[in-house]
């Protein structure tokens, strides 16, 4: 599709005071370098005129009607001409005269090329004080832990990137997690990320910005945390199963004793709970995991292959009856010894330390073959579910 080197996208909603200073920047940069490219404004809905105003000056304008920042941007890349898209605001924060870093990163390889605003420069009045001490610091931080990228500012709106590598990303988010959902998934699939310093200047809008801080900070975060499972899930649940676990050893013998304080049966009750939460967190994590790689918005990991070739369905059934009959079979034994005393008194101390164990048992193995069977029904769905017939 592509005929141009270079497509300069621009979401636009209401932003006809800003576009003339945006547009005439992106053709003067044009000018300048004597690149072959394009102005393409994606239009979300404005009232204002902007598509009138953006045509006139010479950039073409398609419609996104599906409302939101990264549903634009979804449009707008697919309608682009360019091998390369280097997107921007299009309210006057970011100069679009100044790209000559983005294209060279892109010529040389790279498949992202990220702004960095707090290398770049944030001028007085052009990024709120919570933005720029609290939720971009904190958000680009998880991003680069939980998806092991050196990114240094997740939420820059330049940025520029090959079209056809961005596209087999199948991005999909329609508000403003677009802008996490682009380098989690290219930093997940492998792509070539580069990063160079910008500048934000207060933008040139007479009218409230369409960012809500907490709104769209939270859902940043949402994303993000569902998109790697391993943290939202996983992790904790690896954590509270072996607490769980690690807790039923050391009280099996007895209490026991920290100083003046003793743990006992009461303390094990909680270890069962633990054990059996931090099974169900793990159990999330990888169907979570599962039903991102199926949908493909998440590319396979290496370990998938593993687990499709073993953790199938019948296993976890199998895991699941062999836990529940273990959990039976204790408490079958649990039953005769009661029997050898005549079915009088128990002594809470010495029953509950066995049968708390043995429920715990029988427990994780229904939420295994309950899991197991949730699975199955999901890849039954999916590949029951009618695809596209290529033409």
């Amino acid at each position: 599709m592509g005929t141009a080197e270079l497509t300069i996208l621009m979401p636009c909603l209401n932003e006809a005071k800003t576009l003339p200073a945006c547009i005439g920047q992106a053709f003067a940069f044009f000018a300048r370098t004597g690149v072959s490219g394009e102005v393409l404004v994606s239009d979300n809905g404005s009232t204002d005129g902007s598509q009138r105003v953006a045509q006139s000056l010479g950039a073409r304008v398609i419609d996104a009607p599906q409302p939101g920042y990264g549903a634009a941007l979804i449009a707008g890349i697919a309608h682009a001409r360019g091998k390369y898209i280097i997107m921007g605001d299009s309210d006057g924060s970011y100069d679009f005269s100044a790209l000559d870093a983005y294209l060279a990163e892109l010529r040389g390889g790279g498949e992202l090329v990220m702004g960095n605003r707090f290398r770049g420069g944030i001028a007085s009045g052009a990024m709120p004080p919570l933005h720029r001490y609290l939720g971009n610091p904190v958000l680009s931080f998880i991003g680069r832990l939980f998806f092991r990228t050196r990114i240094g500012d997740f939420h820059c709106g330049l940025r520029g990137f090959s079209r056809e590598a961005i596209l087999k990303l199948n991005l999909v988010s329609s508000g403003m997690e677009f802008a996490s959902e682009m380098v989690a998934k290219a930093a997940l699939a492998g792509l070539r990320l580069a990063e160079v310093p910008t500048t934000l200047r207060p933008d040139g809008r007479d009218r409230p910005p369409h960012l809500r801080t907490w709104r769209d900070g939270w859902r940043h975060l949402l994303f993000m945390l569902l998109f790697c499972p391993r943290w939202l899930f996983l992790f904790p649940g690896i954590t509270l199963l072996l607490s769980g676990v690690i807790g039923f050893a050391l009280l099996a013998n007895g209490t026991l004793l920290f100083g003046n304080i003793g743990l006992d049966i009461h303390s094990l009750l909680y270890m069962a709970g633990a054990v059996m939460l931090g099974t169900q967190f793990i159990q999330l994590a990888l169907l979570t995991k599962g039903v991102g790689v199926l949908s493909g918005i998440v590319p396979k990991p290496r370990w998938f292959a593993f687990a499709e070739k073993y953790l199938r369905i019948e296993a976890g059934l199998l895991i699941g009856f062999c836990l529940v009959a273990a959990g039976l079979a204790w408490s079958a034994k649990l039953v005769v010894d009661w029997g050898q005393t005549g079915y009088g008194a128990l002594s809470p101390g010495q029953f509950m330390r066995s049968a708390i164990p043995a429920l715990t048992l029988m427990v994780i193995g229904l939420q295994a073959a309950a899991g197991a069977l949730f699975a199955g029904a999901l890849l039954l769905c999916w590949n029951s579910a009618p695809r596209p017939v290529p033409q």
